[in-house]
């Protein structure tokens, strides 16, 4: 349970060092995007890949073309679903969720609440977490599309622009 082998020490400095080096050169040659968290695929992307550098490093028989392999499908499907996504409204449509308003001017919209599972409790704690002390302080509180709220000051120019807000305040 607490062995290691020189073998297997060796492999896992040498697979890992040249797995991390792999990873890295294709995160910069794919672009910024592909670990930005915009959204639920994102994220699921980046776990996929810290899974697969994790896998890379501790499964003797995944070998480094292997795992390289498997970094470069993930960031190419990656890339393809972003490229669709930006030319295809319909594409974009199907695999992103708006942003959806849970709070507004002092009042909770139970009706997005309870169709997005967040309590109330929530919502105040992501007051709390902005700095803000008072709900008399906040616009607004949005469920972004990465599953973050987002807490709006009561301040001109916010921006609630393209914020799904269909539910009636209160309900």
């Amino acid at each position: 349970m607490f062995e290691i082998t020189l073998d297997s020490f060796i492999r896992i400095v040498t697979v890992g060092f040249l797995a991390y080096i792999g990873l890295i050169i294709f995160l910069r040659i794919s672009g910024k995007r592909t670990l930005t968290k915009l959204n639920a695929f994102d994220l699921v992307v980046t776990v996929a890949l810290g899974s697969t550098l994790a896998t890379i490093l501790l499964d003797s028989s995944i070998s480094l073309l292997e795992g390289l392999t498997a970094f470069a499908l993930l960031i190419l499907l990656q890339y393809v679903i972003t490229l669709l996504a930006v030319h295809s409204d319909w594409f974009n449509n199907v695999i992103k969720s708006e942003p959806r308003l849970l709070f507004l001017n002092g009042q909770f919209i139970r009706s997005a609440m309870k169709k997005e599972r967040i309590k109330e409790i929530e919502i105040l704690q992501a007051i709390r977490n902005s700095g803000s002390g008072s709900t008399e302080k906040v616009a607004a509180v949005v469920l972004e599309t990465d599953g973050s709220l987002s807490v709006i000051s009561s301040e001109p120019g916010n921006a609630l622009e393209n914020v799904n807000s269909k539910e009636s305040v209160g309900r």
